[in-house]
């Protein structure tokens, strides 16, 4: 990917998402599939790990994963960038519980590439960024609805 491509991407999350159990399940990936096919995002990388009871980590071959196995992240066989190193992995690994596997996913955020283009030929830079999880969200509003019953 050359400079002029790469000034003309939308901002890139990355996001480390952990299961119960060995093998990621449910409708996420078909989701994500849905996302990349209607360019909302473009999958960079995708890496699943599997962290055992005894704490030891190991990575999964996506292309060895059946579908209905893994979610549908087998699908992802080829997403490869090379931006994902074994340090990030190995960082990654560190946030799981035991008996857990998860799905290491960078992506771009196809959507805002006008507005991050426009953004950096004015001269703007990213200075911070977050994101705030759901489940705060709702602590917060527990919080404010407990408050104001008492």
């Amino acid at each position: 990917m050359d400079r002029e491509q790469l000034e003309e991407m939308g901002p890139i999350d990355y996001v480390v998402i952990e299961w119960p159990g060995q093998q990621p399940v449910g409708e996420a990936a078909p989701l994500i599939l849905d996302a990349v096919d209607r360019g909302i995002i473009r999958i960079l990388d995708v890496a699943l790990l599997a962290k055992d009871s005894d704490g030891t980590v190991a990575t999964m071959e996506l292309g060895a994963l059946d579908g209905g196995d893994a979610g549908g992240f087998a699908d992802f066989e080829g997403a490869s960038s090379g931006l994902i190193g074994e340090d990030d992995l190995e960082e990654a690994a560190g946030v799981l519980e035991p008996g857990t596997s998860a799905a290491v996913i960078l992506w771009e955020n196809r959507w805002a590439a006008p507005i991050a283009t426009a953004l950096r030929r004015s001269g703007g830079q990213l200075v911070a960024s977050g994101r705030i999880p759901i489940q705060a969200i709702l602590a917060s509003l527990d919080a404010i609805e407990a408050e104001a019953t008492n």
